[in-house]
C-alpha cells in the first residue's frame, strides 16, 4: 500500500537489526461483515481495519495529526486522515481474498465507509463489491508477503440469508513453514526474500446460505 512507504524510514529508526528483519511488521484487527441479497447473491464485504498502537502513532506523527499526544483527532483531523489506506497501488488486492471452489471471486474497488481513533488505534472500514453466488464462498484476510499480520476478530457479520463459519488457521503448521523456508534462505535476503506465508496465518471464512 502507498501509505506504508512514508513510514517504512520512520519504523527502520526505531526498530532494532534484529526486529527488522523478523516479520511481521504491523498488527491489524480484522472485522468483517457480509452483504447478501435476498435471493442468496453476495453483494460485497465490508472490512474494517484496526492498526496496532505503534503503527497508530507512526501514522499519525507522518501526517502531523495529534500534535498535544492526546491520542484524540479533532474532526478537521479525522477528515484528513479519512482513506489513508485506500490508495492502493496497482496490483494490490486489498489483502482480502474470496474464493468459491477454488476460483477467485473478483471484489470490487473499495468505497470509504470512515475511520475512527480509539485507545490510540486507528480504525478504518471500507466496502468492497462483489457478485455470484453466496454460497461456498471462502473469504480470507491476509498479506500473502506476512509484512502485515491480520487478526480475524469473530463473529463474521452478516447482512442476509446465509451464515458465516471460521476455520482458525493452524499456526503450528504456519510457524514451521515459515522455519523451513527460511531455513533455505541466506540470512542477508531473509528480509528482501522473504517467502510468501500470509495466507497460512489466515482464519477461513466458509459462507453457507439458506435453499
Amino acid at each position: 500500500m502507498l501509505f506504508r512507504r512514508s513510514l517504512a524510514v520512520a519504523a527502520a529508526l526505531v526498530l532494532s537489526a534484529n526486529a527488522a528483519s523478523t516479520h511481521p511488521h504491523v498488527f491489524v484487527d480484522t472485522k468483517l461483515k457480509v452483504v447478501v441479497s435476498a435471493d442468496g447473491t453476495l453483494e460485497g464485504v465490508e472490512v474494517h481495519w484496526t492498526y496496532d498502537e505503534f503503527y497508530s502513532l507512526l501514522l499519525m506523527a507522518d501526517l502531523g495529526l495529534d500534535p498535544d499526544g492526546d491520542a484524540e483527532l479533532t474532526d478537521a483531523e479525522l477528515a484528513r486522515l479519512n482513506g489513508f489506506d485506500l490508495q492502493w497501488i496497482e496490483g494490490f488486492e486489498g489483502d482480502s481474498y474470496a474464493t468459491r471452489n477454488g476460483t477467485s471471486v473478483a471484489l470490487g474497488k473499495p468505497s470509504g465507509r470512515g475511520v475512527s481513533v480509539s485507545d490510540g488505534r486507528i480504525t478504518s472500514a471500507h466496502f468492497r463489491p462483489a457478485r455470484g453466488p453466496a454460497e461456498g464462498v471462502i473469504l480470507k484476510a491476509y498479506d500473502p508477503t506476512f509484512y502485515t499480520a491480520y487478526h480475524l476478530i469473530g463473529p463474521v457479520a452478516m447482512d442476509g440469508p446465509c451464515t458465516a463459519t471460521i476455520q482458525p488457521a493452524d499456526l503450528d503448521a504456519a510457524y514451521t513453514l515459515v522455519e523451513e523456508l527460511l531455513y533455505a534462505t541466506p540470512t542477508a535476503q531473509a528480509e528482501e526474500s522473504y517467502p510468501e506465508v500470509g495466507e497460512s496465518f489466515a482464519d477461513t471464512v466458509t459462507l453457507s446460505c439458506a435453499r
